[in-house]
């Protein structure tokens, strides 16, 4: 079994709801969730001109190679509607895998630890929110670091549910 860090997020439809819904297939199809972070209301990244998103990292223990579940996750990406049409764009739903254990990939579809993650403070803050001490196997920083030293001024809110 491996512990992956994944954070799911959306800025389309009842975005709450969609969270709920990737929780519940990625449960289904993935692995065991061992820990939910806040959820955290972001300005859109990237391209700013579209609603804010929300976003929430999930902790996943998982039997599934990092590969086999980046397929995974992406076939429910698909299943709840998700359309590539604009890198950056709006979108009903957007699971990426941070963290998968210590490994590293890289190839086509599948980039761990998550290239921008050091740059993108809206998935620092629910990351560090569960595994601050973890340390990023590539930059050897904790999780908690890369947020201090995190360039990106956008604001992360913690959302009240």
């Amino acid at each position: 079994m491996q512990t992956a860090y994944l954070l799911i997020g959306g800025n389309l439809g009842n975005r709450l709801k969609n969270l709920k819904q990737a929780v519940e297939l990625i449960e289904a199809g993935a692995g065991k969730i061992k820990e939910l972070s806040s959820v955290y209301e972001t300005a859109a990244w990237g391209k700013t001109d579209q609603p804010s998103f929300l976003n929430q990292v999930v902790v996943l223990q998982t039997s599934m190679p990092a590969p086999d579940l980046m397929t995974a996750l992406l076939a429910i990406e698909e299943k709840m509607g998700r359309k590539r049409l604009d890198r950056y764009g709006p979108r009903i739903i957007d699971i990426d895998i941070l963290l998968y254990g210590r490994e590293v990939h890289q190839s086509g579809h599948l980039k761990v630890p998550h290239p921008e993650l050091q740059n993108r403070r809206f998935a620092l803050v629910p990351l560090a929110e569960l595994a601050g001490d973890l340390v990023h196997p590539v930059l050897h920083k904790s999780i908690s670091n890369l947020l201090e030293d995190c360039k990106d001024e956008l604001a992360v809110k913690k959302v009240s549910l």
